[in-house]
């Protein structure tokens, strides 16, 4: 999220403070490119060409986060937090509004972080969406439009409490092919952070909500859980954790019944956090198993084995990533950019 990574790079925050000063105009771009792609390790040229072209979609976002691809119609959408809105891209129209609110249903005006963050669609088609604002899970009921915003949209509660306690924020997510959901609750939509009085529950948890609407909590001892992700296989779990002190991606093995166990660290952030912005956020994986994870500098490739083999850096900080077209076009939310690179390999999923 923006807080920690900014708290990460002290010299970012002046930027940052102006552009929230400037009139928010978000707008499509076009024929624009930015950073490159860092080449660490030779098994990287099978999943990405050095040479690709990072291209900017779009700009003057407050904080880009959770795309996904709707296969039906066909477009990308992503959130901007701050702003309660879901944004479409598309090649023909360009940057559009297509949810509003997307995180925050009420009518009393509050501070903080409101708009929905993780996007992703379940088995039938349908978003799922973690809302920020009304600290919950919900699945969007109002069709998707095939051009447009979506008109009057409607809202159904998945998971908003544990054990008769409200979340803090959920923040990001992944559906399993049995319906199970799994998502991470730190407390970034709430107005105070941990020191919320507001915030219900202690910890910051990672969760599975079964398919019967049963919230369980699977870890707990997390400080600031973030991006989650399944392997193709769905035998893992991996979990990013925006802790500057221990800014980790987590591996866990799924079990038959859903639950986790055997946690353990894949991939340690900590010395490219020193000189980079940004903590592990995001990620997504490819057929083969490797992760995009957003982190320090852009999007590091690691293999399956937690192998850094490069970063496609995109220029300053980074939230979350989502494959899309035909499984090739990794689609960026980078703070105030919207963009994308052409891969050779495929997402998981396409």
């Amino acid at each position: 999220m923006k807080l920690l990574a900014v708290i990460t790079s002290l010299a970012l925050l002046a930027p940052a403070l102006a552009q929230d000063a400037a009139p928010y105009a978000p707008r499509t771009v076009a024929d624009r490119t930015t950073g490159e792609i860092e080449r660490l390790d030779p098994r990287l040229d099978a999943l990405v060409d050095p040479n690709s072209p990072i291209e900017v979609l779009a700009e003057g976002l407050d904080w880009s986060e959770g795309p996904v691809w709707l296969t039906e119609p066909g477009y990308v959408v992503f959130s901007d937090v701050p702003r309660n809105t879901v944004y479409k891209w598309t090649q023909e129209e360009g940057l559009t509004t297509w949810l509003t609110p997307s995180g925050y249903t009420g009518d009393v005006p509050r501070g903080g972080e409101t708009g929905s963050n993780g996007l992703a669609l379940d088995a039938r088609g349908r978003l799922v969406l973690c809302q920020h604002g009304d600290r919950r899970v919900a699945r969007l009921l109002t069709p998707f439009p095939s051009a447009g915003p979506v008109a009057d949209p409607k809202f159904k509660t998945i998971t908003n409490n544990y054990d008769g306690k409200r979340f803090n924020s959920p923040n990001d997510l992944a559906i399993h092919s049995s319906g199970a959901i799994y998502f991470t609750d730190p407390p970034y939509g709430m107005v105070g952070k941990w020191d919320d009085p507001a915030k219900e529950i202690d910890f910051q948890g990672v969760y599975r909500v079964t398919p019967d609407g049963k919230s369980n909590v699977e870890d707990q001892s997390l400080n600031a859980p973030n991006g989650v992700a399944l392997s193709p296989d769905e035998q893992t779990l991996y979990v990013a954790q925006s802790d500057p002190k221990k800014p980790h991606v987590f591996a866990y093995d799924v079990g038959s019944d859903g639950s986790l166990s055997n946690r353990r660290v894949l991939f340690d952030a900590l010395e490219l956090s020193k000189t980079r912005p940004g903590m592990p956020d995001g990620l997504k994986l490819d057929t083969q198993g490797n992760l995009f994870v957003t982190g320090p500098g852009g999007v590091l490739v690691l293999t399956p084995e937690g192998d850094h083999l490069g970063t496609i850096r995109t220029g300053g900080l980074i939230a979350n990533c989502a494959f899309g077209d035909d499984g090739r076009t990794l689609y960026m939310t980078s703070d105030d950019l919207f963009c994308r690179v052409r891969l050779k390999t495929k997402g998981s999923g396409f």
